[in-house]
């Protein structure tokens, strides 16, 4: 089988059958289209052509090139699929796939806001949205939500209206993959979403065109329309930018801050994997890193021996 027909067909089992978003298969396209490039400067067209030797030197001249280690090891990734894939649908006998490897990349803790500076940005949003101005109600209240229950940005903007159980204080969200869980949020979120829900939301709505899509949105922008990433993720910059830290400003500082938050007042390692969504432990347990620095840095400042 051709390298490209191969390619396409593996492509589109990723998105039709294996439900991965279509960032995740577009990021795969671009891997396994630059492995085709490769294969076909030397000489080999057909998918059963390639073999171990051949993948490693693609990985090499990726290192060569100065590309990051975390792209390194997605291009891994994307080629032990594919050849696992070819593997099955019986263009090879073996899997060079298999065998390949990538450097290991390095974890950075995450920047996270602490309670008091989480508690002072939220504060003043709501000092912003106290006169009943629509946007400040819905900033405030995507802020609020966002620490409260740590869903992704993408999660939020994605939520409905009948997703959001004001009775329970919890909201039903589409995670990565398709997949499908509920959050919960405390006080201070559902009394924010009450007043946006109730007064701001309405005015908003009567600024666009009506679409169904904005009447079933919970949060929309200041035309109407159902709220875009980009707009909550300049919101979130604009605000953590009062606060000193380094690392990217954005929604899913909040998302970090909630997870760290939660296991610094005791919640369990599970718990918080299973609010974040996250389907491995490894991805939460990041967090007990950052609990673990902090307790570290609060002791060099506080202990006289330290």
């Amino acid at each position: 089988m051709r390298q490209a027909a191969a390619v396409e067909r593996y492509l589109d089992e990723l998105g039709a059958v294996r439900g991965l978003s279509p960032r995740t298969v577009d990021s795969y396209a671009s891997d396994l289209a630059d492995l085709s490039r490769f294969a076909g400067d030397r000489g080999v067209a057909d998918a059963a052509g390639l073999d171990l030797d051949l993948l490693r030197d693609w990985l090499y001249e990726a290192t060569e090139r100065g590309l990051a280690r975390a792209t390194i090891a997605r291009r891994a990734a994307a080629a032990r699929g594919y050849t696992a894939w070819l593997t099955r649908r019986g263009v090879r006998d073996d899997d060079p796939g298999a065998r390949l490897r990538a450097p290991k990349t390095r974890r950075s803790l995450p920047r996270v806001v602490s309670t008091t500076q989480a508690a002072e940005l939220l504060a003043d949003a709501a000092a912003r949205a106290a006169d009943g101005d629509p946007v400040a109600l819905r900033d405030v209240a995507m802020l609020e939500l966002l620490y409260a229950s740590g869903i992704r940005v993408s999660e939020l903007t994605g939520l409905d209206v009948d997703d959001i159980d004001r009775w329970r204080r919890t909201a039903r969200v589409l995670g990565k993959g398709g997949k499908e869980r509920v959050v919960p949020y405390g006080a201070p979120a559902a009394d924010a979403l009450e007043r946006w829900l109730r007064t701001g939301r309405v005015v908003l709505l009567a600024r666009g065109a009506g679409g169904s899509d904005a009447a079933a949105a919970a949060f929309l922008g200041a035309k109407g329309a159902r709220i875009s990433p980009r707009i909550v993720h300049r919101l979130v910059s604009d605000v953590l930018d009062a606060f000193p830290g380094g690392g990217p400003a954005g929604p899913h500082t909040l998302r970090h801050a909630a997870a760290t938050h939660l296991l610094d007042g005791g919640a369990d390692l599970r718990t918080v994997q299973e609010m974040l969504g996250h389907a491995s432990l490894g991805t939460t347990q990041i967090y007990t890193h950052v609990s673990a620095e902090r307790l570290k840095e609060s002791y060099r400042l506080a202990h006289p021996r330290a």
